[in-house]
């Protein structure tokens, strides 16, 4: 049964409402003073917190809580216990202390570490994030936590984006402080666009490489594809909208902010969009969305796919990361108001962000790299993989006009056109770029370039760092400056000049633009293997060290655990390959050849013609052996690893692997086009993504 949305949200979270009810007025002043500024917890007040915390808990019927945090495996985890606890006479009672809310030791040996620490040293800790509300899910309490090894090293993906986030406040509390500004804290801002497929449960059940791998490793185009746009913002179909209206549901009660849903590109995928939060809220609440997305789809027979390219041509799946800052009085500072080119404060920390997007587009495209995310980048649905910035014809006249050192001439606000009856609308003179992978959107920045399936966290680990930078040496020399006007003045026009091969208002789809950024000295890491080892690059270490979100081990262990992700993503794909062709497909075409063979034989006997069959027998037959031929190169290829460091095995998968694969998979396309349906071993791309 539906509620009233009012009601329903927020109805399974320890939020504000429910703190202000249930907590003493000075626990509950003390534990808002730590989420709004980010000041350290009071230990005093945890057990007061855990009994009302559990107390609240038991009353919407949960029996058991859990930390629930986000391991570097990209999903999160969760281990539970029960509030039980053994009372006199054999009886129980219910309770939560502040050191189970505090602190949590679950078992980290299984978790990837990158060498931080041995296989045997298995404790890891928890740590409360109260920043982060705790939730229901599942009659569980759910309480959003930290993650980190014994020895101190960090493990998850929550800690690196809160220390991040303290580093961009304090830079830019000491710049707004010099602009007469007295800010406590500021903080990042985002609402990542969720980007999904629907199929069939039962089409699902029947493919192997989709259980195994999350994407179709063979499938010839349907006959119709996306050529007629008709899927994008068309009508919901029932069944769909039946599971976006329960999704919604299921998000609003848990405190998500799910407020946009339709239909995508490519048949059978959609998006939903939430309202921007706080970044680490807001990477809570996609882990989170991601997690009911699959189980209400469940509910409704689909299988949600997540994957970036769950089907080749047609489009993939991304999720764009919109970003701003935002003062502790609410205000945006990448709001131009109504005269952008006076406004200093804003151009001060547009600046900001150009320079760190320039200095540190490495570390964005690491952000996004992932073995399923290469298959979309640059494929005429997403950015391509080089870095570039979009600001729009009215800020890059603006940014034009003080790199040259005159006054902005503000063009007159084209209207749009259209009849007597319609109101005058002005044209947007920021209007995004759906080419540009960075693109700013009338007061935030949307970066384009992630994969729908990834974490949301460690873009913005490497957005916030390297824009706390640009601000950190704003700050330097702005406070030294006896004219700040004069000295901000300088300092935009020099920084602009210096970083305006970034900035790039055209079609990023374009073969053109991939030779004029080389001649821009921008770079275009095609791919992970190619991306990951400059992780590590010394000016990438000096930048985490600097503002304390990583310490030079921390991000050794990363580069690594990602590189053998995706070393192992490419051996569970080829070795699932290997299996469907040898175990499905080979034994289908075989089959057929010999029905066929055996009606030319027939048809011969009675002096009937049979070319029609001896033809298509042959032709069969010799596309089989072609597959055979590259299944047994795949083989091959996979025998032939060599022992090597991380970046060598990544860099071998993906010359050597993956070319055998997609040789392998071109054959067993061609071979579905000729294969009867009825003996086609799985679903087709027809079934999977145009069902009623």
């Amino acid at each position: 049964m539906n509620h009233p949305v009012p009601e329903l949200f927020g109805s399974m979270v320890f939020g504000d409402a429910a703190m202000k009810e249930r907590l003493p007025k000075a626990v509950y002043q003390s534990l808002q003073q730590t989420i709004r500024e980010g000041s350290p917890l009071d230990p005093a007040v945890a057990d007061v917190v855990a009994n009302a915390m559990k107390d609240w808990a038991l009353s919407k019927g949960a029996t058991h809580f859990t930390h629930w945090f986000q391991p570097m495996t990209g999903i999160t985890a969760e281990k539970h216990d029960s509030f039980l606890t053994p009372a006199d006479g054999g009886a129980a009672l219910m309770e939560f202390s502040g050191k189970e809310l505090i602190k949590g030791e679950p078992d980290a040996s299984s978790f990837p570490s990158g060498g931080l620490r041995a296989t045997f040293e298995a404790r890891g800790y928890t740590a409360w994030d109260p920043t982060s509300y705790a939730f229901i899910k599942d009659d569980t309490l759910c309480i959003p936590t930290a993650f980190c090894s014994y020895t101190g090293e960090v493990l998850d993906k929550k800690t690196p984006l809160l220390r991040s986030m303290d580093a961009i406040s304090r830079e830019a509390c000491r710049l707004l402080k010099l602009l007469g500004k007295d800010c406590k804290r500021v903080t990042t801002t985002v609402g990542p666009e969720q980007e999904y497929f629907l199929i069939n449960k039962e089409d699902y059940a029947k493919r192997r490489d989709l259980i195994l791998t999350g994407r179709t490793l063979f499938g010839a185009p349907a006959p119709k594809g996306q050529e007629l746009e008709d899927h994008y913002f068309g009508t919901i179909r029932p069944r769909v909208k039946a599971f976006m209206d329960d999704l919604d549901q299921e998000l609003w009660k848990v405190g998500v902010y799910a407020k946009t849903e339709h239909n995508e590109v490519a048949p059978a995928q959609h998006e939903m969009a939430p309202i921007f939060e706080t970044t680490n809220i807001a990477t809570d609440h996609n882990q989170l969305t991601m997690e009911l997305m699959r189980k209400v789809a469940d509910r409704h027979g689909f299988v949600c796919l997540l994957h970036e390219k769950p089907f080749d041509g047609v489009n993939g799946s991304g999720k764009h990361n919109n970003w701003s800052i935002s003062t502790d009085s609410g205000e945006n500072l990448l709001d131009p108001g109504k005269t952008p080119a006076e406004n200093r404060q804003f151009l001060l920390f547009l600046t900001a962000v150009i320079k760190a997007v320039d200095e540190y587009q490495d570390l964005l495209r690491i952000s996004v790299a992932s073995a399923g995310n290469d298959h979309r980048l640059g494929a005429n649905e997403a950015p391509p993989a080089i870095l570039s910035v979009f600001v729009g014809d009215e800020l890059g006249g603006i940014l034009h006009a003080i790199e040259e050192g005159r006054d902005y001439a503000a063009a007159e606000a084209t209207k749009m056109t259209g009849a007597s009856v319609l109101p005058p609308i002005s044209k947007d003179t920021t209007d995004r770029n759906r080419t540009s992978p960075f693109a700013f959107t009338g007061n935030k920045f949307e970066f384009r370039m992630l994969g729908s399936a990834m974490n949301i966290a460690c873009a913005n680990i490497m957005l916030n760092t390297a824009v706390a930078e640009s601000l950190r040496q704003f700050a330097d020399e702005l406070e030294q400056a006896d004219d700040l006007a004069a000295a901000s003045a300088l300092l935009i026009k020099r920084e602009i000049t210096a970083h305006k091969r970034i900035l790039f208002n055209g079609n990023g789809y374009d073969d053109a633009w991939v030779t004029e950024a080389e001649a821009r000295g921008l770079s275009n890491l095609r791919s992970t293997p190619e991306a990951l080892p400059h992780y590590t690059d010394q000016k990438n270490v000096d930048l985490f060290v600097r503002h304390g979100v990583y310490t030079p081990a921390e991000m050794a262990s990363r580069q690594e655990i990602q590189l053998e992700e995706y070393a192992k993503t490419l051996a569970i794909e080829a070795l699932t390959m290997v299996d469907m062709i040898r175990r499905d497909i080979l034994p289908a075409c075989v089959s057929y050849v010999h029905e066929l063979s055996d009606t030319a034989a027939s048809k011969q006997t009675i002096g009937v013609d049979n070319t029609t069959e001896v033809t298509l027998a042959r032709t069969l037959s010799a596309a089989t052996a072609d597959l055979l031929t590259h299944v047994t190169a795949l083989e091959n290829a996979l025998h032939c690893v060599p022992d090597t460091d991380a970046a060598g095995t990544a860099m071998y998968y993906h010359d050597a692997v993956l070319a055998a694969m997609e040789a392998a998979r071109a054959d067993a396309d061609k071979l579905e086009s000729m294969v009867p349906k009825t003996r086609w071993p799985m679903p087709t791309y027809s079934d999977l993504l145009f069902y009623v």
